[in-house]
């Protein structure tokens, strides 16, 4: 099985590291249109194989989609990232032509590529990818949810002092600052209600915590996250490659599932070998659903300058 990653910058590098650590291809390519970046990137990931025990042969590659050919998996990582005072929406006329255009050349090579969107702004990259590709909607999936609910559950750890991967919790809607939702209702530390361990003052605080969860790291780093956005998308990678149907937020196209159609959106969603199977339906209360039908507003409101640009 071949997986290609776009982009080899610090969250690209990142997941095709994760990619190969985890066996979960036989061939990796790495691509970028920086001129030696992606070889660099593979020389030196391949030169830790004899020393973390991996057997996947990673090449990188300069803007040469031929090489990408038979890919199951592709990973778009691709575009600008966000600088300190930057918003998602600010993005949109630099990135979405760059997603287009990557997009369009993985599937010349690979027609029955799952693609995975981790290029901000996410939710309109991945709608833009379902409205220019014209491809089954579930072989199209944007990453943010999946490292908005990793970050979600972090967070709920530092509060409750506890191992995180002992936590379940998701985050809906929208990746961005104002538009996702920590589902605190649902949240539950081995199978006990966080509402139950925690004061609602904490809740709210672990809340406003995760949803300027990438903001705060761009502050402190100076530019974008990328170990947990890069293990995100390589998650997403293993549980279509390995037909694990596991639970996971991710930005898929919605017909009607939680009241909104024509948009992609962060939904509870089983990832397998078809890409996403099936939407979980987690049955909103009234303020939920209203910051739900919000969040869907204001990414509406960034898909629209799609149409400006006669993208979509």
């Amino acid at each position: 099985m071949k997986i290609t990653v776009v982009g080899a910058g610090a969250v690209g590098a990142t997941c095709a590291d994760n990619i190969a650590r985890k066996e979960l291809a036989e061939e990796l390519i790495l691509l970028d249109i920086k001129e030696g970046f992606a070889e660099g990137k593979a020389i030196d990931m391949m030169q830790t194989a004899t020393l973390l025990g991996f057997d996947t042969k990673i090449k990188g590659v300069t803007n040469d989609y031929s090489q990408t050919a038979g890919s199951a998996v592709a990973v778009i990582t691709s575009g600008l990232p966000r600088k300190p005072g930057m918003t998602r929406e600010e993005l949109i006329g630099i990135n979405a032509g760059i997603v287009k255009g990557v997009a369009e050349n993985i599937l010349k090579y690979s027609p029955d590529a799952i693609i995975i969107v981790i290029s901000n702004p996410m939710d309109t990259m991945t709608y833009l990818a379902l409205k220019s590709l014209g491809l089954p909607k579930n072989r199209i999936i944007g990453m943010g949810g999946t490292l908005d609910s990793a970050r979600f559950k972090y967070y709920l750890s530092v509060a409750l002092n506890c191992n995180s991967n002992d936590l379940q919790g998701f985050v809906i809607g929208g990746h961005g600052d104002t538009t996702m939702i920590p589902l605190t209702r649902y949240a539950t530390y081995q199978s006990l209600p966080v509402t139950e361990l925690l004061d609602q003052e904490t809740l709210d605080k672990v809340a406003a915590d995760t949803m300027v969860g990438g903001a705060t790291l761009t502050g402190l780093l100076g530019t974008s996250a990328w170990y947990a956005p890069g293990a995100a998308g390589a998650a997403l990678v293993e549980s279509i490659v390995r037909d694990e149907k596991k639970l996971f937020t991710c930005c898929v196209s919605l017909e009607g599932e939680y009241g909104q159609s024509d948009i992609c959106l962060g939904v509870p969603v089983i990832v397998g070998r078809n890409g996403w199977e099936t939407i979980i339906d987690y049955k909103l209360n009234e303020s939920e659903q209203a910051s739900f039908n919000k969040s869907a507003d204001a990414v509406r409101a960034m898909n629209a300058v799609l149409a400006e640009m006669k993208l979509v």
